[in-house]
This record gives structure tokens, sequence and C-alpha cells, in this order.
């Protein structure tokens, strides 16, 4: 019962722990007043701005606030590309190489993109430098720049102004996520987390070998992994490794951290409303979700596996931490899938069938918590829609957020839902009709199937996770989740936020007799019920191919 009572707490804290840090969220995104941080914060910010030449006034158009948004992504990517590509000998006390052209593409955009797929093994692969000066940076900016996004897409969709990218990004930097691994990383600190520049530690084992101990700045590293949703691990075992989650307490800290910011933005977007009843059900909502997911992937863990029933019983273990259990693993991957983080404490490709099949559910929905910042703007996607299709069944005026559904918010709300399937299922047929050393499949069947529709899964949502049986080191790889990544990024991102900036040009509307409300619970459950349904329609195929034929075959 432990497990259950823990993870019980977990989402509890996560809940409850969304009112304060969604109203800090809300007066960082709306340049509220904060006296605590305003004299010592704004004269930093106003000279950075001053520096690269941005006045801090808000964009005009939906262009106006992706040009900066792009161009430094371009710049962050270019730099961290030629920093892999030629690793430097400063702070690289093994003197690794240079990555290979392809994966340190691969690298640059999966780190540019929130994402951190990592097709190379950390430990034996970077110098210190480049942990720091690329992969840790690449976690801030990110992350940041989703937070930026998601809160325009917010202002947009309440009818403010979609503020300004560069002011956006530097606020959540200063104000959220460096503050936020800074308090984070002392508890992880305290636990044994290593924070060390010290070169790596040669020991000799019990049985008198040579051994290399990795050692690095383990802890902040660790800190905006899990806060900023990032995922990518400073090892190659991620967070199953002692050295980034060295016990049950890091372990539970760790996970919290994974939702936390995508619980309060839910909070913060009914700040923004002047409606905290609508955001308190939806945060409902993605928490009950979430919470069903668990059971069900935490239930199949703990029953064991039905095909090794006849000589051995209890869990699961395969894969498993022992210092975790089967339980809080089950439970670590469904958030991990849900909040977009992708780190991992245990062997995903060691779960069973049912496990796989709600994380791929949750890769496929990408609204359970969701994306740092994305995560609340595909939710609002699905209630524009909803309230659109509710609208018509009812013979109701389709209204959203005070402002009329039309056909424009229709086309680009199918648009962006429509986006992470092409770029899932295209590359993964492409992918299964080639030959086999181009899959890298380890597994034959239907779990083969699964481990290379999690792949792309995995890259279109920005989560980073992957059943690492699979092969996915090669060119082939590289490339094709290279497309995913940046298709499954930036171009939701460019129709979210015209979406967002032509709703904020549309006439406010007074509710009338015939408007429909969508701060109830049955509308909430409505929602809901598009949420699932939509997910299962459009992705059906495959988990059929996939997860469920491996399931039923397992207790065949």
């Amino acid at each position: 019962m432990l497990p259950w009572f823990l993870a019980a707490i977990t989402l509890a804290v996560a809940v409850l722990t969304a009112f304060p840090l969604g109203r800090h969220l809300w007066q960082v995104f709306d340049d509220r007043p904060q006296p605590g941080w305003d004299p010592w914060l704004l004269p930093l910010e106003t000279a950075l701005l001053r520096w690269i030449g941005d006045r801090g006034q808000p964009a005009a158009t939906a262009w106006a606030y992706l040009q900066p948004f792009l161009v430094a992504n371009a710049c962050f990517g270019g730099l961290a590309f030629l920093l892999l590509a030629f690793q430097p000998a400063w702070l690289n006390p093994l003197g690794w190489p240079g990555l290979r052209w392809d994966l340190a593409l691969h690298t640059t955009l999966s780190f540019l993109t929130n994402t951190d797929q990592q097709h190379y093994v950390p430990e034996q692969t970077l110098g210190t430098f480049a942990q720091l000066g690329v992969i840790q940076f690449l976690m801030f900016v990110s992350a940041a720049s989703g937070l930026a996004v998601g809160f325009a897409v917010i202002r947009g969709l309440c009818g403010l102004p979609l503020g300004n990218f560069h002011r956006q990004l530097l606020r959540a930097l200063t104000r959220v996520l460096i503050p936020g691994s800074l308090l984070l990383a002392v508890p992880l600190l305290f636990c044994g987390v290593p924070m060390t520049l010290a070169d790596p530690l040669r020991i000799t084992t019990l049985e008198g070998g040579s051994q290399l101990l990795i050692r690095g700045p383990v802890a902040l590293f660790e800190a905006i992994k899990q806060l900023g949703e990032n995922g990518g691990g400073f090892y190659g075992a991620n967070s199953a490794h002692p050295f980034e989650n060295p016990d049950g307490f890091t372990n539970l800290v760790s996970t919290w951290a994974m939702v936390a910011i995508p619980a309060a933005s839910i909070d913060a977007f009914g700040r923004f409303l002047g409606n905290r009843r609508q955001s308190t059900l939806l945060l409902l909502l993605v928490t009950a979700l979430i919470a069903t997911g668990s059971a069900l992937a935490m239930a199949a863990e703990q029953g064991g596996n039905p095909a090794l029933a006849a000589w051995i019983s209890g869990p699961n273990l395969e894969g498993k931490e022992l210092r975790f259990g089967a339980g809080l693993t089950a439970f670590w991957a469904v958030l991990t899938t849900g909040s977009m983080t992708g780190a991992v404490n245990g062997a995903m490709d060691s779960l069973l069938p049912l496990s796989n099949l709600v994380a791929l559910f949750n890769l496929f929905l990408q609204v359970l918590f969701g994306g740092q910042g994305t995560g609340i703007a595909y939710l609002l996607v699905f209630m524009v829609l909803a309230v659109f299709l509710t609208g018509l069944m009812v013979g109701r005026t389709p209204e959203f957020l005070g402002r009329k559904v039309e056909k424009a918010e229709v086309v680009w709300s199918s648009l962006i839902l429509l986006i992470h399937p092409v770029f899932v299922l295209l590359p993964a047929a492409f992918t299964m009709a080639g030959a086999t050393d181009l899959t890298g499949i380890s597994n034959p069947g239907p779990h083969g199937i699964s481990q290379v529709v999690y792949e792309y899964a995995s890259a279109a949502a920005n989560n980073g996770s992957g059943l690492e049986g699979l092969g996915d080191g090669s060119l082939w790889w590289n490339l094709s989740t290279s497309l995913s990544l940046l298709g499954g990024r930036y171009l939701p991102i460019a129709a979210l936020v015209l979406l967002a900036d032509g709703y904020a040009r549309k006439p406010a509307l007074p509710p009338g007799p015939g408007t429909l409300a969508t701060d109830t619970s049955l509308f909430t459950v409505v929602l809901a019920v598009v949420l699932v349904i939509l997910g299962a329609l459009t992705f059906f195929p495959v988990l059929a191919l996939g997860p469920i034929a491996d399931g039923l075959l397992l207790v065949a």
C-alpha cells in the first residue's frame, strides 16, 4: 500500500502547490508588481533588453512575436551545434572528441526543442563543458521559451496582447526557472547528488579492477531537468542512476517537480481569465486522468508478468530499481509522459504492455499537464473544439472565453491537433517499411511496433523518453527524429500563436441566454470525453498493433 499512498500524496501536493505557484506565474507573465523581486531583477532585465536592442514593447502581430522566438532559437541552436561538433578541450578532462555531425544535429535540436531525446551515452560522450555550456544552457532557454509562448497563447485567448517574447523569456529565466532550480538543487545536494567540477575519479573495485567514476555539476543539472520538463540525463541511466536520484525522497521530490509548473500554469490561466473556477476544474480534470493512468500502470506492474506466473509471483521487477520498486517506477513513467518531461527512473522497455499503452496515450494527447507552457495551450485548443462540437449538438452559440468560435478558430485548432499524428505516424510507417537494420528493432512483433511508434511520438511530443531496446543511434534515426522534433515543436507553436492573436482581435461579447458555460462540471466531463475520443480515434490503429496486441499475446 505504501507506493499507492506516496503516489496519492505526490499528486495532492502537486495540486496544492499549483495555487501559490500559479499566482507567481500570473504575476510574472502579466507584468504585475513584485516588490520582493523587482528591485533586484528589473534593472538586470532592462539592461539585457537594451543590450539586444529590444525596447520591451508588446508584439503588434503574431509574426512580430514569432520572429524573435525563431531567431533566438536559431542562434541558440547554431552555437550549441558548433560546440558539440568541435567539443573544446576546456573542462573536458577525458578529451572526448566532437560528436558525429548527425548526432550533433539531433542532440542540438532535441535539447533546443525541450525534448532531450538522447541517442548517446552522456558520460561516455560529453565533457563537463558540453554538459554545462550546451546541454544545461539549452535546458534553461528551451523551457523558458516554452513558458513564454504558452503564456502568450493564454494572454491572446483571454483577449490581451501577446506580449514581448524577449521580455517574457528573460522573466521566465530570472523569476521562475533559475531561482526554482537553485531551490530544488539544495535538497538534492543534501541527499548526496554531486555538484562539482572535479575530474573523474579512478577507483579500485573489490575485485582489484579499475573503474572511472564520472562526476560533475549534477545537482543543478538534475533540478532544471525536472523542473523545466527537460528529462535528459547527465548519465545514460538517467534518474535510475544513484548520482541523479539517490533515494526515495529525491524520487518523490523529482516526481513532484515534473508537474509543478504545468499544474501551476493551469491555475495561472484562471487568474488571467478572472475565473478561478474554470482553471480549478481543468486542474482536477487532468489530475483525474493522470490518476487513472497511474492506477492502471501501477496495478499492472505490481501484479507481475502473467507469462511468468507459473514460476514466480510478485511485481514485475525487470528493469526496475529496487530502491523505488515496481509501483513508483510505473507512477513515474505515467507522470514523465503526462508532463512531457521524459526522464526515467527505470527501463521503459521493460514495462508491461498496459503500462506502455498508458505512456503512449499520454504522448498522443500531450495535455495531461503537458509540456512547459504549451501543455495548457494544447488543452485550451481541445476546449475550443469541445465548445464548437457541443454548441452544434445543443444548438447554442459556440462561444469560448467571451468570443465567438468561428471557422478560423476551428481550422487552426484542427490543424494544431493534426500536426502531431503527421510527425508520428508517417515517419513510423516509412521506418517500418524499411529493412531490419534501418529500424533497429530489438523485439519482433507488436513490441517492435511499439518501440518505433514510441520513438517518434516521444520526439514529436517533445518528451524524450524511449523504449531503449531500439537501436536509435544510426544516421536514419538521428535525421528522421530530427524532422519530428522540428515539426512537433515549431509548427504547433506558430499555429498556436496565430490562433491566439486572431482570437485577441475578435470583439468581446457579453454572455447571453444562449452562451454555453464552460466552467461547469458537466462541460468538464464533456471535455474529458472529447479528449479521450479524439486521442483514441486518431491513434487507435497503432495502439491495436502495438501494446494492445502485445498484451493479448502475453496473456495468451
